[in-house]
């Protein structure tokens, strides 16, 4: 039952890198990219359960709260971004 749930994952872990790749916007890939790390702390807490080590869980809520951090940190960098350029064209 576990490993059919690490192959569900590895799927949408695989279309979420393609909409990372081909997504329309900025926002869209960067979605994209915040479920790639989601579904790699699920993998990581599954194939922790699997192989009976529970430290994987620590690892995975580590991996979480950077996965977290990063995407709001990117989300601001392009606001600040894209705030500077509509008052350069001004």
């Amino acid at each position: 039952m576990f490993i059919a749930a690490s192959i569900a994952i590895l799927v949408v872990m695989g279309l979420a890198l393609i909409r990372a790749i081909l997504g329309p916007t900025v926002y869209d890939r960067i979605l994209a990219a915040n479920m790639f790390g989601t579904k790699t702390v699920l993998l990581i807490a599954v194939l922790g359960f699997l192989n009976g080590r529970p430290d994987f869980l620590d690892i995975a809520l580590v991996y979480a709260l950077i996965n977290f951090i990063s995407t709001v940190a990117v989300l601001r960098f392009f606001e600040y971004t894209a705030q500077k350029t509509n008052k350069e064209e001004a």
